[in-house]
């Protein structure tokens, strides 16, 4: 069976959202370090260390935020922002701009599946993903079909969300 979705286009902003998302739970580790950097405090006390340590980590986030608003400005990445439609089976995830245009990507080049309350998540990079929000599908059991995909080849859990990571 393979699951035809209507057109959708990716906003620039939802875009920005699920990637910030996912790398601050890629990169979860950084808090550690913030707060390693502010225990400093505990052995020389200064505000610096605190201060020094929020900086930084206001730099970091910035730095991830500057560089996904900049992939939605890229003439290589207007694809990914542009009106289409979906065909997912089990073999690829086909991504269509019309009838005769389209991109398959092949189940082993998606990293990571996260499912959300109103969408899925097919994380290939970092910077590159599709958002499959609930509403693209045609009917329920297109959408369960899909989940159903995502729990075989092992990014999604059965009960609960969850992620594969290759």
């Amino acid at each position: 069976m393979i699951v035809k979705t209507k057109k959708y286009k990716l906003e620039p902003g939802t875009y920005i959202k699920a990637a910030m998302a996912n790398i601050l739970r890629e990169q979860w580790w950084v808090g550690l370090i913030f707060l390693a950097i502010c225990s400093g405090y505990f052995f020389v006390p200064s505000h610096w260390w605190i201060t020094g340590a929020v900086i930084g980590l206001i730099l970091y986030f910035l730095f991830w935020l500057i560089q996904f608003a900049g992939v939605t400005q890229m003439e290589q990445s207007k694809i990914l922002f542009e009106r289409m439609s979906y065909e997912i089976d089990s073999r690829q995830v086909l991504m269509k701009i019309n009838p005769r245009q389209g991109m398959p990507i092949t189940w082993d080049n998606i990293k990571k599946a996260r499912k959300g309350g109103d969408h899925f998540l097919l994380i290939i990079s970092k910077a590159q993903m599709i958002y499959l929000p609930f509403r693209i599908f045609n009917t329920d059991n297109e959408r369960k079909f899909t989940e159903t995909i995502l729990k075989r080849k092992g990014y999604i859990k059965s009960d609960a969300p969850a992620e594969k990571t290759k």
